[in-house]
């Protein structure tokens, strides 16, 4: 009898996990374009200017990420963890980039040590 609530507490704690990370992905996937950044380590203009020129993140269902942060990501992968609030981005040889998320319907800001992105949602 003790096992079975044990069980089922367990499985309704997965389901809302489950479903909480989900909501945060939803909202994610989609293309987004750097409308700002701002450096916390030394940046020249010029790199700051290619970032905003070019800077582009498109997020799918299935966990991948194309598009260009800081360098071209052709083949990477996301994992969004925590409700949304920690998204660790790897590029295709598996480099991670960490950063705090913060995602609403039209804006994903992402928080990192090197740098703070505003994405606008295209």
């Amino acid at each position: 009898m003790e096992k079975s609530k044990l069980s089922i507490l367990g499985i309704m704690l997965l389901t809302v996990l489950m479903i909480s990370c989900h909501k945060g992905r939803n909202k994610l996937v989609n293309s987004w374009k750097i409308t700002a950044v701002e450096a916390k380590m030394p940046l020249s203009d010029s790199a700051k200017n290619v970032i905003l020129t070019q800077g582009n993140l498109t997020f799918t269902e299935d966990g991948h990420v194309t598009g260009y942060m800081q360098s071209e990501i052709t083949n990477g992968t996301y994992a969004l963890t925590k409700g949304g609030k920690s998204l660790v981005i790897k590029d295709e040889t598996g480099t991670p980039y960490p950063c705090e998320s913060t995602i609403t319907d039209d804006k994903l800001i992402l928080d990192s040590k090197e740098m703070k992105l505003t994405l606008s949602k295209i």
